[in-house]
């Protein structure tokens, strides 16, 4: 048995060549984001090992200055600098220095045009002092002196073409300042994508601090002999609990977390790839290995007349499983080698340039990519071994195909029915759900409901829906148009599984493109009620800015009302005992002619009062808050506040609100979290002040200051359509893949196809058939089986895409928005599918010489 099925395999290797193709993609996007992880991983290890100081002492604040979405208030927390004289003469320090941070600078040159990453990596401005630990040494010029001399690095000096002599512009909160580049500074470890500008450290102390009596940090190096961890603890003693200490092995484990959040995203989105492959894939293969077995019954029945037993049988298709998962596991680990380094280029691209000679490919990759390749392989092989073991000798011999069409199809009727009232149940709850955790759960489980019932009853809606789609067939096409028709009726299992796959893909596409939509929509419309300003003045990354920017636009002739937002990170102790970590929002007392709020109780004077605030309504509600509530408020200073609730509003954080609602006067947040900047402006036009006009003054007044946008209504619904844009394109570019294998199911199911029905079309041929009608007939049955798949797949994603919406309702998207365009391009886009994957097949059918078609077994 175990010589027969390696002949049979290697006997039908071609036929197995497209499910291999789906098993070696799965493979290839885990062991590809597994290898590519582990390599950044590993190198930044080394990096942040190699440069880290043996003690940090840095500021101790109350919680994460960046607050809990990543929107910062723009302070910049310090310690004295007097601190490195006493950290010094601890015993055990051998050399301490003083850092002068700033990971939020802008750098321009003389064009005011950035001289920065793209990528949304940081450019970082510090002071430059020699160390065995810098990740950059010297290679040109000398070293900064004065508050006019800088050194760049040597990866940002060729991107943006800079030379030792330029004249930069840099942007700190303290206010701008022009340098000369007098050296570069290459990077001797792996350069992780930053720009780095070094400034001598008095400069950078009062340039970028605003003093030379504070500093960013202290780094402390360990005389021989003393570790890290005792040096530590003398520090601690000497200082006191009012500062943060950390040792080079913390310091490189809180900087590898920090990386691994960018890290998890790359990862997740590699495995989403994998899992559409492997899902999308199992109908492939389980259709391949059903054909095949339909295709050697005779073959199967004679093995079992010579006395073969079902688990004899049911093992050797199980074993051909296995071999095709081992060739697919180990050509799609190799293929996510080729794929690691592929993406460790385009990061290069980026800025990060990593050394793909360095990869890492740890012992669970491998593990992984063949538990994948040979679990797939064998999960979808094992209903047609079942199948192929059910065969009867004296059935196989007369020569009857395994797969029946009686009981099955009943069971299937059964189990779909069940299985689509429980995902309709599930997804009508959702729409009645009022809470949005309830109604997401819900939407969950009606959509993989809804989706498994559509695979186990998409067999049983094959002849009434290619009835339909076909109908017009044989008016077309005669009698080439009939047999199309009949073809894929044939089978209806065959052509079920084989547009699952492609409705898998496309429900997916049609029920995001709606939500995409509906999202598109409702922010249109809110943008419109909530945004009253005529402009708005933002940082490209959404942070805050100098308040040098506030001062040039005040001066701008033109501008009428002006009104400044700032982000407070806080954290808010209820009256329900909780703690929530959130990030407010800090207005002008003049925020009703900029952002129109809806008020469920108070106003905005009651919010923006001093020691008031306001929240959204149904936070509120959620923790027993009403007006005239006493909330504590913990800044990151690690002052509180006690502050009365004035307002509540009714809005679904919009209009610059954050998620919470919580906003509150800028005098309050200036008495608590002091020296803070804006985050965003709202500027209206003076009356008679021309708009488009004030437009271009703002330009002009903020060329310096390349980081800021100035957008109106327009601007912002269009920054927000790309926002939701990047999304989808992601979505789509999974939903792609899915798609893509699911051609791969169509030829090999029609080629498949050819190959069962060979002795057919030689009689065709035989009768008159020619070869142009042949091709044309498969085609055609391959256009009504993608139609088939995307008639079924827009069904399911335009309910789960209204339904979808229906959900976001909760959360303020109340639109609800059908982008028909998507939807004909789905159609449109099934045909081409389906005459894309009718090609080779046609082409080989139609190159069959006749006498050996009927002549064939």
């Amino acid at each position: 048995m175990l010589r027969a099925t390696l002949r049979s395999f290697f006997a039908h290797k071609g036929r197995m060549l497209l499910s291999a193709l789906a098993v070696v993609l799965s493979v290839a996007f885990v062991s590809g984001s597994l290898i590519f992880s582990d390599t950044v991983s590993r190198t930044f290890d080394r990096l942040f090992a190699s440069t880290a100081a043996d003690v940090k002492v840095e500021p101790k604040t109350a919680f994460d200055e960046n607050g809990g979405q990543g929107l910062g208030s723009g302070r910049v927390p310090t310690v004295p600098a007097a601190l490195r004289d006493r950290i010094a003469a601890v015993k055990g320090v051998a050399d301490a220095h003083v850092d002068a941070a700033l990971e939020n600078a802008t750098v321009v040159d003389a064009a005011d045009k950035q001289v920065g990453p793209t990528s949304g990596a940081p450019t970082i401005a510090t002071n430059w002092y020699a160390s065995d630990r810098s990740p950059v040494r010297l290679s040109s010029g000398h070293a900064p002196r004065g508050d006019r001399q800088a050194l760049i690095d040597a990866d940002t000096a060729d991107q943006k073409h800079i030379r030792i002599g330029d004249r930069l512009r840099v942007i700190a909160p303290p206010g701008a300042f022009p340098v000369e580049v007098v050296g570069i500074a290459t990077f001797t470890t792996t350069n992780p994508g930053a720009a780095l500008v070094f400034l001598d450290t008095p400069t950078a102390q009062k340039k970028l601090l605003g003093s030379t009596d504070r500093a960013t940090s202290i780094s402390a190096e360990a005389a021989p002999g003393v570790s890290d961890k005792v040096l530590k603890r003398r520090i601690a003693a000497e200082l006191g609990p009012k500062y943060e200490l950390k040792t080079g092995a913390e310091q490189a484990e809180s900087s590898a977390a920090d990386l691994g959040g960018f890290l998890d995203v790359i990862k997740y989105v590699m495995v989403g790839f994998a899992g559409i492959a492997v899902l999308v894939g199992i109908f492939l293969i389980v259709n391949t290995f059903s054909m095949l077995i339909a295709q050697r019954t005779r073959e199967l029945g004679l093995l079992r007349a010579l006395g073969a037993d079902r688990r004899q049988v049911r093992r050797s298709v199980l074993t051909e499983a296995l071999l095709l998962g081992l060739v697919g596991s180990t050509l799609g680990l190799a293929a996510g080698i080729g794929l690691a380094v592929g993406l460790l280029w385009v990061m290069g691209q980026f800025g990060m340039n990593l050394d793909a000679a360095e990869l890492a490919v740890r012992w669970p990759t491998p593990v992984a990519a063949y538990v994948v390749g040979i679990g797939v392989t064998f999960v979808a092989a094992y209903l047609p071994s079942r199948r192929a073991a059910r065969v009867s000798p004296m059935a196989a011999l007369a020569d009857i195909e395994v797969a029946g069409t009686g009981r099955p199809l009943r069971i299937r009727a059964v189990v779909g029915l069940v299985l689509g009232a429980a995902g309709a149940a599930a997804l009508v709850g959702c729409a009645l759900a009022t809470k949005t955790a309830t109604a997401s759960s819900l939407l969950g489980l009606g959509v993989v409901l809804t989706l498994i019932a559509g695979v186990v009853a998409g067999p049983i809606l094959v002849r009434p829906v290619i009835r339909v789609l076909g109908a017009a067939f044989p008016k077309v096409y005669g009698s080439v148009g009939r047999m199309s028709q009949r073809n894929a009726l044939r089978n209806p299992r065959r052509t079920g599984a084989t547009a699952a796959a492609l409705m898998i893909g496309l429900a997916l596409v049609t029920g995001m493109s709606v939500a995409g939509a509906s999202m598109t929509k409702s922010f249109d419309q809110q943008i419109d009620e909530s945004l009253g300003a005529d402009f708005v003045l933002q940082s490209s990354n959404f942070g805050p800015f100098p308040r040098e920017v506030t001062e040039r636009v005040r001066e701008v002739d033109g501008v009428g009302t002006l009104v400044r937002q700032r982000y407070a990170p806080m954290r808010l102790v209820l009256p329900d005992g909780r703690t929530v970590k959130t990030t407010g929002g800090a207005f002008d007392p003049q925020l009703d002619r900029a952002v129109r709020f809806h008020y469920a109780a108070g106003d905005t004077a009651a919010a923006l009062a001093p020691g008031r605030i306001g929240l959204r309504r149904e936070f509120a509600e959620q923790h027993d808050v009403r007006i005239g509530s006493r909330v504590k408020a913990l800044f990151s200073t690690g002052r509180t506040a006690e502050l009365t609730v004035g307002a509540l509003t009714s809005d679904q954080a919009q209009g610059g609100a954050p998620a919470e609602g919580v906003m509150m006067g800028l005098a309050t947040l200036e008495k608590y979290l002091p020296g803070g900047q804006d985050a965003a402006l709202y500027a209206n036009a003076a009356s008679g002040t021309d708009k488009e006009r004030l437009r271009a003054d703002l330009k002009a007044a903020l060329k310096p200051f390349p980081q800021i946008q100035v957008r109106d209504q327009a601007d912002y619904k269009e920054l927000i359509r790309g926002q939701i844009s990047v999304l989808l394109y992601l979505v789509y570019a999974l939903l792609g893949l899915a798609i893509v294998i699911a051609v791969l199911g169509v030829v090999n199911t029609l080629a498949l196809a050819v190959v069962e029905r060979t002795r057919e079309i030689g009689l065709l041929r035989a009768l008159g058939l020619s070869r142009v009608q042949l091709r044309r007939m498969i085609r055609l049955e391959s256009v009504v089986i993608a139609v088939f798949g995307a008639v079924l797949g827009l069904g399911l994603g335009l309910v789960w895409g209204v339904v979808t919406q229906q959900v976001l309702a909760l959360e303020g998207i109340k639109s609800l928005a059908i982008p028909w365009t998507t939807v004909a391009a789905v159609v449109v886009g099934s045909i081409v599918v389906g005459l894309a994957a009718a090609l080779l097949p046609a082409l080989r059918a139609s190159r069959m010489n006749v006498l050996a078609a009927i002549a064939h077994e």
